[in-house]
């Protein structure tokens, strides 16, 4: 049964001016127009005889757009409810504070939606008959439909493109028609394109469509509208090349023209519920995707700019630019929302320097010389490594109870890190140089605090083995000293099942409530599962 998603939330009716009394409380920068969702400047008195700049629409996109207040964007805001046009009134009420305020003139910035334009129409006409000097710029950037109808393209998140030049042009002092007629130029250089995941809902009410799992939503609007085109999810790699080529494709009457040497501004657009890694993962493709085209990204924006409240998707927003249009992005603003962005010229930066010269397991020396194949020990790391591998989906169960669930994958790691070297390498003769090697190798391929423990324990171990595998003692001595390295812990079947009733004192499980965690601890299960491996190695060459 379809239910509304819950959200963290006072009430559906009061979340809209909750929000903006949230946002003016904690940016000094803005004010509230008393009983109106009308968001302006704090410091109006500073935009005498310049141009005051309004944007605006449904609310649900934060931080647009009252995020983009500030000197240099934008000068007031006016919200309607979640994805709803704000009415003709308080559009009114901004762009006559503006005039009061002494604006010389106001340019409305409006995203392409018929209750936009609408209702930003009807108080510009009731604007002028008051004798204020209005002007509006319709932005249209969305670039999904191959034929758009007559409602035309969508406007997306290229809109916050237009914020930023139309208002570094304000605060120089350019006069309203010169701000139009650079930004509709401008505007003929940008286009959006959206990807989802899921959908959004409107507080209190469904979904805005339903999307099976593993399936997502190319072209969809800001409003929960569905998309073009629905697919099975791909790599983030291949989502991206889909979403560019989609949006550049010549045959499309909405496609932006985009060639080989041209410099563009690329935005990331989170849509909501995307996680930091994902986006990262998403930028990396878009910038690597972009360059292979021979397009220059003089700069690039990454994060939520304008969301779809907590639709797991994202956008990208492309704008041509010149040398004039790019001085224009990077100038100065106080907008709370506006990254701090690098005026250095991405596509042509140096991103990587060598590390300092460490001898690490992955390089020649005495670790990797040519020795004798001991049997026993590739049969126990063929043995350890299979065990892992077969043991994954259980030990990330186990972990789920009390960690982040990835024990089983980071000890896969360490498993296929092995597997690997093994095709490659002969092993030591001596026991000792193979734990170094084996300490090095989980220490930078399996990571977390699994890593480390395992490479503390096999690098204390190593410095006690430099005879044969026949020397009983030195491999007691050897044990002895990597326990002695790290915090003791069980290494059995038997010690595994009893870590069921201990309690963590450290890590993500010492977290969590005690009557809560009644598995053994994954950790404890794979060390026992490697000597299991190990104890079946060795009667098997016995």
């Amino acid at each position: 049964m379809l239910t509304s998603i819950r959200k963290l939330l006072n009430s559906t009716e009061l979340c809209v001016d909750e929000a903006l009394c949230g946002l003016v409380r904690s940016a000094s920068g803005l004010c509230l127009l008393r009983g109106l969702r009308v968001v302006v400047r704090s410091d109006l008195k500073n935009l005498n005889g310049r141009v005051g700049l309004v944007s605006g629409g449904g609310s649900g996109h934060e931080p647009a757009h009252a995020g983009y207040i500030g000197a240099g964007m934008l000068s007031a805001a006016v919200a309607g409810g979640v994805f709803a046009s704000p009415p003709p009134a308080s559009i009114l009420a901004a762009v006559l504070h503006l005039h009061d305020a002494g604006a010389s003139g106001v340019l409305l910035i409006v995203k392409n939606y018929t209750g936009d334009r609408l209702n930003f129409g009807l108080a510009a006409e009731q604007a002028r008959n008051r004798g204020v000097s209005v002007a509006m710029v319709i932005v249209a950037d969305d670039c999904a439909f191959e034929r758009p109808g007559k409602a035309g393209r969508r406007g997306l998140c290229g809109t916050v493109f237009v914020h930023k030049l139309a208002g570094a042009l304000a605060e120089e002092g350019y006069p309203l028609d010169k701000i139009v007629a650079k930004v509709t130029e401008v505007l003929k250089g940008i286009g959006t394109l959206g990807v989802s995941l899921s959908p959004c809902s409107v507080p209190g009410c469904l979904p805005s469509f339903q999307l099976p799992p593993g399936d997502m939503e190319l072209g969809l609007g800001i409003h929960g509208e569905p998309g073009i085109q629905r697919s099975k999810v791909a790599c983030a790699d291949q989502v991206v090349n889909t979403m560019i080529d989609h949006m550049t494709n010549p045959s499309s009457q909405s496609h932006l023209l985009l060639n080989s040497g041209d410099s563009v501004v690329l935005c990331v657009n989170n849509l909501g519920a995307l996680s930091c890694l994902e986006m990262a993962v998403v930028t990396r493709a878009a910038l690597s995707t972009l360059e292979a085209r021979g397009v220059v990204v003089a700069r690039v924006m990454s994060g939520s700019f304008m969301t779809s409240l907590e639709m797991a998707g994202v956008s990208l927003s492309l704008m041509r630019v010149d040398p004039e249009v790019l001085r224009l992005f990077d100038a100065k603003t106080s907008a709370p929302a506006w990254p701090n962005l690098s005026s250095v010229c991405v596509s042509s930066r140096q991103y990587t320097v060598e590390p300092p010269a460490l001898r690490t397991w992955a390089q020649g020396g005495d670790a990797h010389s040519e020795g004798r194949s001991d049997m026993i020990c590739v049969l126990s790391l063929q043995r350890i490594s299979s065990a892992l591998l077969d043991r994954q989906e259980e030990l990330n169960a186990l972990d789920r109870a009390s960690g982040d669930g990835d024990c089983g994958n980071t000890h896969a790691q360490a498993a296929r890190a092995i597997q690997e070297w093994l095709c490659i390498h002969v092993v030591p003769g001596c026991p000792g140089q193979l734990l170094s090697v084996l300490a090095g190798l989980v220490q930078e391929k399996m990571g977390g605090s699994s890593g480390g423990i395992y490479s503390l324990f096999l690098t204390a171990a190593a410095g006690h083995l430099t005879e044969g595998l026949s020397h009983a003692g030195a491999w007691a001595n050897a044990v002895h000293a990597g326990i002695q390295a790290m915090m003791r812990y069980q290494t059995t079947e038997l010690g595994a099942e009893s870590t069921r009733d201990l309690r963590a004192r450290a890590g993500r499980a010492s977290y969590i409530a005690a009557e809560r965690v009644t598995l053994p601890d994954p950790g404890a299960v794979a060390v026992a599962a490697i000597l299991r491996a190990v104890l079946e190695s060795l009667e098997e060459q016995s």
